[in-house]
């Protein structure tokens, strides 16, 4: 079968339109006899039918060994060149109490970037230590809560903050361990809202800047500076960026020595995750090398040795292991010019869900694929663009796949590798409650994060009786 006109390159007409593409769904991911997709044994009809359409569905022991994988690499690999390797996931990808508890039983810490998200790390229980705080705009309430429990590190995105966080320390009477974000104006193969390290950004201090703030930790005795912390963007497919980062950061690592200890040097995360089938991200083992290789060709060109190194991992722990259910509300196949006069076949399936539980497809324009979960068809494949239920014309979660042509209002789809920032993400436009997050394992399902009721909308509204407001 020919390919649709309206099709993108990289989307080629699949043999088997029920096929799902190992690279992309979770590993437990399979159909079973009838045809119905299952994660970790349990289907997607049993599913939609406990806990309704839209429902994220999170494979648990997928992230556990993902966490596991991630963390054995760069331990493995940096300890071949004479350095530690202390890994943290990256909480806004996805975090909830579950999540945490998950990620600390693999041996890592966690990474949050506001008030709410250390909240819940410290509701799952782990030792504060194992935390780290970072973010451009912290409050000092953030801050200060922060040093209260003992986070293990904060890291500091100015000079300004220097002050105000060794001034809440001395308050506190305490030694805040801090890092120094750096703006290393490493440019990242991703979308230019991906990348966080160029020079006309938000985030971290220049490096010409970097030894005014590090003389001013050193010269509090509030605070102890752990190194430098870097991070250049993410969905990051090669790592180029990386050891150009590493390259500019292990120069002033040098630099900075000479005034006294640099412990450490965070590398921050970003690795890509397949959302399609042409995706090809590097095993994170061949990336683990590649930064380790890097570091220590650097270390000997300075004539220093190698630092220990963090990381923070997020997306590429919790991604893949996810999947979204919808159920498909309306199909409208539609005539659209592909060029001069040439007309081909686009079909709309809209679905029950949209932009509120992914809003990253129309945020920059991300890609996904999507299968149907219920059954399996023998029909031709068609091009299709699925759309959320939102009054937007944007609102798109799945911008061009091959869909069966019998794909009918009542069929559940199923979008894979939505674990990260799908959830966190997620908002209340047009009224729309936010989807339970369900963990399956061993053939069960149980909710880990409850999903919303449109009474829970109106309870806020203040115009209304009985509704909360405090």
């Amino acid at each position: 079968m020919r390919a649709n006109p309206l099709a993108p390159e990289r989307l080629a007409v699949p043999a088997d339109v029920n096929a799902l593409a190992p690279t992309v769904w979770p590993s437990s991911a399979s159909r079973d006899e009838h045809g119905v997709l299952r994660i970790a044994g349990v289907s997607a009809r049993a599913l939609a039918d406990r806990f309704g359409t839209p429902v994220y569905v999170v494979d648990e022991a997928d992230v556990r060994a993902r966490a596991a994988r991630i963390r054995a690499a760069f331990v493995g690999a940096f300890g071949e060149v004479g350095a530690t390797a202390r890994v943290y996931y990256a909480g806004k990808a996805f975090l909830c109490t579950e999540v945490a508890r998950w990620v600390v039983d693999a041996g890592l810490g966690i990474d949050v970037a506001s008030g709410g998200e250390l909240a819940v790390a410290l509701a799952a229980g782990p030792d504060p230590a194992l935390i780290g705080v970072h973010g451009n705009a912290k409050s000092d309430a953030e801050l200060r809560r922060a040093v209260e429990v003992g986070v293990g590190s904060i890291v500091l995105d100015s000079i300004a903050e220097v002050d105000r966080v060794a001034t809440i320390a001395a308050e506190l009477g305490r030694i805040q361990p801090v890092r120094l974000r750096i703006n290393s104006g490493v440019h990242a193969s991703t979308h230019e809202y991906l990348a966080t390290a160029h020079e006309d950004q938000k985030f971290g201090v220049p490096i010409s800047q970097a030894p005014e703030a590090v003389a001013a930790i050193r010269a509090s005795g509030a605070l102890r500076f752990l190194g430098l912390h870097s991070h250049i963007g993410s969905q990051i497919f090669e790592t180029e960026g990386f050891a150009a980062a590493i390259r500019r950061l292990m120069a002033l690592h040098a630099e900075l020595l000479r005034g006294g200890p640099v412990p450490q040097l965070n590398l921050g995360g970003g690795f890509g995750i397949a959302y399609t089938d042409a995706d090809d991200p590097m095993p994170v083992e061949d990336i683990a090398d590649g930064m380790a290789a890097a570091l220590a060709e650097s270390a000997g060109e300075l004539g220093i040795p190698v630092p220990d190194v963090a990381l923070e991992p997020g997306r590429s722990i919790v991604g893949p292991a996810g999947v979204t259910l919808y159920r498909v509300e309306v199909v409208k196949p539609l005539q659209v010019h592909a060029s001069g006069d040439v007309l081909a076949t686009r079909t709309y399936v809209s679905v029950d869900g949209g932009m509120s539980d992914n809003i990253r497809p129309a945020l920059y324009r991300a890609e996904y694929s999507a299968r149907i979960a219920g059954r399996v068809s023998d029909a031709e494949p068609v091009l299709a663009r699925v759309a959320g239920k939102h009054c937007e014309g944007g609102d798109i979660l799945v911008h061009a796949e091959y869909l069966p042509a019998d794909t009918a209002p009542g069929d559940l789809l199923a979008v894979p590798a939505t674990g990260a920032y799908g959830w966190a993400m997620s908002n209340n436009y047009n009224w729309i409650p936010r989807p339970p997050v369900v963990a399956v394992r061993d053939g069960a399902a149980r909710v880990i994060v409850r999903g919303e009721t449109i009474d829970d909308l109106l309870r806020r509204d203040a115009g209304i009786e009985g509704s909360t407001t405090t």
